[in-house]
């Protein structure tokens, strides 16, 4: 764990947060700027603040423990959202994913991106480039 880190902080219990689920790998909790009514974050308790720095088995316990928050929550729409980075909106560098009911167009995230059209050549060695490293 980092010293500096507010989710490390809240892990180890210095500062209070509104618990929705703990293992020895994730925390769940309530968002306190809320996007939305039950915006909520899951954390793992490994420090990383990318996603490729958090082991695989916690990648998986979160990913099942989000599944779980969004069925409870009961609501049909939401968004998960993982951000990497400060060019990618990356405010804390401790992984961290959102999930972010969306019960109307006013409430939760509101996405809009510019859509390019793809050049299938450079696709195409794209495709070739990053599956020769996977």
């Amino acid at each position: 764990m980092a010293a500096a880190c507010i989710f490390c902080k809240i892990i180890k219990g210095e500062i209070p947060s509104m618990k929705l689920f703990e293992s020895d790998k994730t925390l769940a909790f309530l968002d306190i700027n809320p996007l939305s009514y039950g915006h909520s974050l899951i954390i793992p308790k490994h420090h990383g603040a990318k996603l490729t720095d958090i082991p695989d088995d916690s990648l998986l316990e979160i990913l099942q423990v989000t599944k779980k928050l969004a069925a409870a929550s009961g609501v049909e729409n939401y968004n998960i959202l993982q951000n990497n980075g400060r060019a990618a909106h990356q405010e804390v560098d401790h992984v961290h994913f959102h999930m972010i009911p969306k019960p109307n167009q006013e409430e939760g995230l509101g996405i809009s991106w510019p859509m390019k059209k793809g050049d299938t050549d450079t696709l195409k060695k794209l495709q070739e480039e990053l599956r020769s490293k996977m």
